[in-house]
Parts: C-alpha cells; sequence; structure tokens
C-alpha cells in the first residue's frame, strides 16, 4: 500500500483554506493545517473544513495552533499575508526538512522569504478567491486557476511541482505545474497592481475602478509601467491584465478589494509586495516606477494616519 501523501497548509484563512479543503477530499493525502485562530482551528477539528458557494462539501483536516504537533510533511503551501511570511515559516521550518514549499500569496517576494528557511521552493498564484463567514466555514467565490513553477534560485524538483498540480485537480480546483511560472505571478501581479492599491485609497470597489474614466486610465498606467519592468527583467504575462479587469467587472462590480478591506479594518496592507514589488524590481532591472511608488506612499500615508486616530492627534 502507498504511504498518503502529507501536506501541511501554513496560513488558513480563506484562501489556505480553499486549498486544504480540496487535498482533505483525497483519501490518499494527509492534510494538516496550520492556523493563529483557536476558533477556526477548533472548529476545523470538531467539524471539518466546510466550503460553500461555487463548491459545497466538508473535508477532514488535522488543524492546529501548535506547530510541533505537525508531523514531517511531504509539500507544503504558504498562504499567510505577506507581512506575516518569515514568521509563520520560521515557525513550520521543521516540517518542512525535506520537503518542497509553494507559496500562493499576493505580490513578490515571499518566495525569498521561505526559501531562507526551507530546502526547495515552488513559485505559485492563484486566482481563487473566498471569505470566511464562521470558523471552520469558508464561502468560495472564485474558481479561478493555480499555477506553479520551480522557484529559480532554491527550485523544487519538477516532478514535486507536478505533483501538487496534480493532487489540487483531483481535488477540485484548477491546477497546472510549468517550467516557469513567472508570467502567470505577473499577470496577477499586474492586475492587483492595478486595482487593489487604487482601491484602498479611493474606498472604491472593482467596478467603479474599471469604469470610471478617470481611475481606470491611472490603473492602465500603473500596468504599463510594471509591464515596462517585466520586459526588462525578461519576464512575459501569459495574460493581458486589462481584460482580467473587464472581467472582474462583469463578474463582479461590487466586489472590495482585500487592501481595501485591510484599510476598512485598520489591517496593514500588502502594498509592500504589490505595487512596492514592482518598485523593488524596477530597482534591480535598473528603472524607476513612480506611480506605483506614489501608491505605496499613499497607502502608507494612510495607515500611519490611523495612529493618529488612536492618540488623538490632529493638525
Amino acid at each position: 500500500m502507498t504511504a498518503a501523501t502529507r501536506v501541511c497548509v501554513v496560513g488558513s484563512g480563506a484562501i489556505g483554506s480553499l486549498f486544504a479543503a480540496h487535498l482533505g477530499r483525497l483519501p490518499d493525502v494527509d492534510v494538516w493545517a496550520y492556523d493563529v485562530s483557536p476558533a477556526h482551528v477548533d472548529r476545523i477539528n470538531a467539524d471539518g473544513l466546510r466550503i460553500t458557494g461555487a463548491a459545497e462539501f466538508r473535508a477532514e483536516v488535522h488543524a492546529t495552533t501548535d506547530p510541533s504537533r505537525i508531523p514531517p510533511c511531504d509539500l507544503g503551501i504558504v498562504a499567510v499575508k505577506s507581512a506575516y511570511t518569515r514568521a509563520a515559516i520560521a515557525a513550520t521550518a521543521p516540517v518542512f526538512e525535506d520537503a518542497a514549499v509553494a507559496s500562493v500569496q499576493n505580490g513578490l517576494g515571499n518566495e525569498e522569504r521561505i526559501a531562507e528557511a526551507v530546502p526547495r521552493v515552488i513559485r505559485g498564484t492563484t486566482l481563487a478567491a473566498g471569505a470566511i463567514t464562521a470558523p471552520g466555514v469558508v464561502r468560495y467565490d472564485a474558481t479561478g486557476g493555480t499555477w506553479f513553477g520551480p522557484f529559480e534560485p532554491k527550485p523544487a524538483r519538477m516532478g514535486e511541482v507536478t505533483l501538487l498540480a496534480d493532487l489540487l485537480e483531483r481535488g477540485g480546483m484548477t491546477a497546472a505545474g510549468l517550467p516557469d511560472a513567472r508570467g502567470a505571478q505577473w499577470t496577477k501581479l499586474l492586475f492587483n497592481v492595478g486595482t487593489n492599491a487604487l482601491g484602498a485609497v479611493t474606498g472604491l470597489p472593482i467596478g467603479p475602478i474599471g469604469t470610471d474614466p478617470a481611475v481606470r486610465g491611472l490603473a492602465s498606467r500603473l500596468i504599463e509601467e510594471g509591464r515596462r519592468v517585466a520586459h526588462a527583467l525578461g519576464i512575459t504575462p501569459d495574460a493581458d491584465p486589462e481584460a482580467m479587469i473587464d472581467d472582474a467587472v462583469a463578474r463582479a462590480f461590487g466586489h472590495r478589494a482585500s487592501m481595501l478591506q485591510d484599510v476598512t479594518a485598520h489591517r496593514v496592507t500588502e502594498v509592500d509586495v504589490l505595487n512596492g514589488g514592482i518598485v523593488a524590481a524596477a530597482r534591480e532591472a535598473g528603472l524607476h516606477a513612480p506611480l506605483n511608488e506614489a501608491m505605496v506612499a499613499l497607502v502608507h500615508g494612510i495607515e500611519a494616519s490611523w495612529s493618529l486616530e488612536h492618540d488623538g492627534s490632529h493638525a
């Protein structure tokens, strides 16, 4: 009898839970989920991980807030917000002593942080989306694809890349293993840099961002600035980010992007790995990205304003 493939999902918010639940449907996969929310973990262990919305099912997953309880794993998926990548992978590194670990996070720089702690890394990007509606329950909002490829500086074996993609396909998600996943990663990055920070700064959902001529014009210029950086680095996006905006407008006019949700809740945003990722990549290529740099400054200004609200300071 072939031993089960053991997979650990690090960060079991909406995205991590979608991956954990789909893998948990497979009888030959042993799924562990690490998360810092005791309520979410306790409910998963008591009742299973429940998915609603685009798919309706319940999966058995071993969930824990204590990484020392997780046995050695063959594969890992990191799905925490980028600000917590280094801490999360440091906490779980012993689980991955001989494993390949994938990022399915937003932006640039997460794979580099993961590579500090594990032997082999998978570059990943996903268009799947959802939201936690109650502890142990995740609404599956968008069934977009997921792409994986070896992370070039510290690559996973191609067999590990395709194994992870195949397991997710069997579990009901759309996934593919590619020799080079940079094109897929940059496609989503460019879509995000054109829309996410604009939502945070303006308070607008995706529909008005995509249809207001002035705002859409700025989104297009942010994307074009990112395209020039990608070209300088020898990276070709595998789809048109502008078409992705049009599709998002048609499918989810009122959707509030993650950075707007973070700003509304006074949570630190991911602007440093999205628009800031373009700025850093431009510097690497010997270019400048002033529009994306401006968006980083504006979002950080919003974040700084929260402390003024808390201490009662005013001009």
